[in-house]
């Protein structure tokens, strides 16, 4: 499923039109987006957990050359399933 797609069955499941859908969808987007950036966790009970996970700097190797590179440090969103996404889709 994709972006249009959820937009579609969120417009037909609430009975929406497609705009006030489209309005809604990326308004929880942002609102998740919004709150990893500022360091907050969001928890969605039965759904889900989405994080930040912080990455420290470590040291590599080119595959093709096998030179050694340093990676740098970053944040990674994360996302983990609840107890009532895991069972719904068992």
């Amino acid at each position: 499923m994709n972006k249009n797609e959820l937009i579609a069955a969120v417009a037909s499941d609430a009975d929406l039109s497609k705009a006030d859908a489209t309005k809604a969808v990326d308004a929880v987007f942002d609102a998740i987006t919004g709150a990893l950036k500022s360091g907050t966790e969001v928890r969605l009970v039965g759904f889900g957990t989405f994080s930040v996970s912080e990455r420290a700097a470590s040291t590599g190797r080119n595959p093709r050359t096998g030179e050694t590179i340093e990676i740098a440090a970053s944040k990674q969103p994360k996302f983990k399933a609840g107890k009532g996404l895991k069972d719904a889709i068992q």
